[in-house]
């Protein structure tokens, strides 16, 4: 089944976080790493680690860039669960690290996870210096002003808006926010190789957008207990999401074509890449 060989990727990325982590001071904010890095799903590892294996990559190496993008994502959920922004209370079933320790401690704890997502990707082991180089450049424009961190910036400004955004907007938005990492994270299999990232680029651009319609379906048909976080919020807060916009029914139809575009796009590959197609199917038919 799929879920376990996502849970066996989960495995081998939390080792070796785990064992980077251990070799830090026991101080709080090295606590709160930890915290923050665990209970997820691993799916951007497991992005980066299935790609490797398509391009025959060895695992120790890929296993540094997918260390990387899972340290990076955790650093952008501690900042985003923070009153500033989402002001959220429970992540991934646990409480977010601001509630458990303080707002300092969560500040400091997203920017150590940033800069350990940044050493890993840089670490001798993910291959030669070119190939480390081309994940790290790579890695911050996809977490940076270009990516993530401009979704974010768009999603917050349209909190204040005086209209709602349109489609094309919250696609725009949404491909970075969300789309950006998992795009990285598709890719790094074919930068470790030195190959073409075309055709695993098409799949996740898909697939990210999937997913972030698939997240809005669970903010309204979700529960709390299975997402291990707040459901009803987008609604609450009177936010345009593509549920919002294209309706219930219509983004779950939007999601399967996406999904099956992003299942198209691996066409190069052939068989090999079943896995990643049924990740991108797994995106869409998750509880969580």
């Amino acid at each position: 089944m799929f879920e376990e060989k996502l849970a066996a990727a989960g495995s081998l990325i939390d080792t070796r976080l785990v064992g980077l982590l251990d070799g830090l001071s026991d101080v709080p904010v090295v606590q709160a790493m930890r915290h923050a890095s665990r209970g997820g799903k691993a799916l951007r590892g497991f992005l980066v680690l299935e790609s490797a294996r398509l391009h025959d990559v060895e695992e120790a190496r890929a296993l540094w860039a997918a260390c990387a993008i899972e340290a990076m994502h955790s650093y952008s959920l501690v900042h985003d669960d923070m009153p500033c922004m989402d002001d959220d209370d429970m992540r991934r079933g646990l409480p977010t690290v601001h509630v458990k320790w303080d707002e300092a401690t969560a500040v400091l704890t997203g920017d150590a996870l940033q800069a350990l997502a940044f050493e890993c990707a840089a670490h001798p082991g993910a291959g030669s210096a070119e190939v480390r180089a081309d994940l790290t450049l790579s890695l911050a424009q996809a977490a940076g002003a270009r990516g993530m961190v401009l979704g974010q910036a768009l999603d917050i400004a349209a909190e204040s808006a005086d209209t709602p955004l349109t489609l094309s907007e919250i696609t725009a938005l949404q491909a970075g926010k969300t789309g950006a990492l998992i795009e990285w994270a598709a890719c790094a299999g074919a930068r470790l190789a030195g190959a073409d990232i075309s055709a695993l680029q098409s799949y996740a651009r898909d697939m990210g957008l999937a997913f972030q319609i698939a997240d809005d379906i669970l903010d309204v048909e979700g529960s709390a207990e299975l997402t291990g976080k707040a459901v009803g919020k987008d609604a609450a807060a009177g936010k345009a999401t593509f549920v919002s916009l294209l309706g219930l029914d219509e983004a779950k139809t939007r999601a399967t074509v996406l999904t099956e575009s992003a299942c198209d796009a691996l066409a190069p590959y052939g068989d090999r890449a079943e896995t990643l197609r049924e990740a991108a199917r797994f995106v869409i038919s998750r509880q969580a």
